[in-house]
């Protein structure tokens, strides 16, 4: 039977505002993909990663722009159809669906993992002054995971202020930084180890993408994560000697297929994982839960940011629940 595609952009309100060193989002504008064959349907989510200067009504156009391709459309073919981002990470994620469901089985099945599990994943503090960041802190005691969102305009010695206070308000929780690229041209090392006296466990992309180099030679008293210098396996030659992790988003990597991949190829090379992701609902979520069952870290905490979807993912305390037929996969 002959399969259709439909497109579709799909807008929902922060929890607030999310804020991070390249400025604050109020809403989140995602592209949805359902794919149908008569019987069966698939469907996949994908924000635009805004810094590559993807957007929502670009991937909408991309995807629009497939017609009648999609009937002999396989997820392999997509790797040269369109480029990674959120049009081919919404259509690899709409066909993983559609094919589970057309075999009776789940996505986790299909690749050989166990019957998947509650995960920790880790919960983020926005980027603000120090005081409004403890006080975040402090609403999120209990959780076991924080990811701090640092790069404020006043530098490494304002961002250790913020931290500090965190550390104060959350006094038994794991901190992880996200730098958002902003200390490059900066004492790196000496900031890696001041961050150490805080117990931080992992620091992601503290320069920017493409200077990279400023990190060689540098003695990493926390391990370092590679995030907007990481999409796609073609990143790796540039990651190997500076980081010691990456950030996997299914966006970056333009889809769950690529994202395996990406995994795959990690761990043959020595990094760790962390799986990510944008703001979203917790359709993206679901596919992006089976490459983190793969990893050391997770950060999927994107449906708590925002007014999720109906009939979303569970969140219980520190974790997230596996994503249940009905929703995907």
């Amino acid at each position: 039977m002959a399969r259709t595609l439909h497109a579709a952009i799909e807008t929902f309100p922060a929890r607030g505002s999310f804020t991070i060193a390249r400025g604050a989002k109020t809403h989140v504008d995602v592209v949805v993909a359902t794919v149908s064959d008569g019987n069966h349907v698939g469907r996949g989510e994908g924000t635009a990663i805004y810094y590559t200067g993807d957007s929502a009504e670009a991937a909408l156009a991309a995807l629009n722009g497939i017609g009648a391709a999609i009937n002999d459309l396989r997820r392999a073919d997509l790797l040269a159809l369109l480029p990674a981002g959120a049009a081919r990470n919404a259509l690899d994620c709409a066909l993983w669906d559609l094919e589970a469901r057309q075999a009776g089985t789940r996505v986790w099945q299909m690749l050989g993992l166990p019957k998947p599990l509650p995960m920790l994943t880790a919960y983020t503090i926005s980027l603000a002054d120090a005081a409004t960041m403890a006080a975040a802190a402090t609403t999120a005691r209990g959780r076991e995971l924080l990811k701090v969102k640092l790069g404020g305009s006043d530098g490494p010695d304002g961002d250790l202020e913020r931290l500090t206070a965190v550390r104060r308000a959350a006094p038994d929780a794991r901190l992880i930084v996200d730098a958002n690229e902003a200390w490059g041209g900066t004492d790196i090392e000496r900031t890696l180890a001041r961050l150490a006296t805080l117990d931080v466990e992992l620091v992601e992309q503290p320069v920017p993408a493409g200077r990279d180099a400023e990190l060689d030679g540098v003695r990493a008293a926390v391990p370092l994560a590679a995030d907007e210098s990481c999409h796609t396996r073609d990143s790796l030659d540039d990651i190997i000697g500076r980081y010691r992790f990456i950030n996997i988003k299914l966006d970056k990597a333009g889809g769950l297929t690529e994202a395996l991949a990406l995994r795959h190829a990690a761990a043959t090379r020595g990094l760790g994982v962390m799986t990510g992701c944008m703001l979203c609902t917790s359709l993206a979520i679901a596919p992006a839960f089976h490459v983190a069952m793969q990893g050391t870290y997770a950060d999927l905490d994107g449906p708590l940011l925002i007014h999720d979807r109906p009939h979303g993912l569970r969140f219980d305390g520190s974790d997230v629940w596996p994503p249940d037929a009905a929703l995907w996969g």
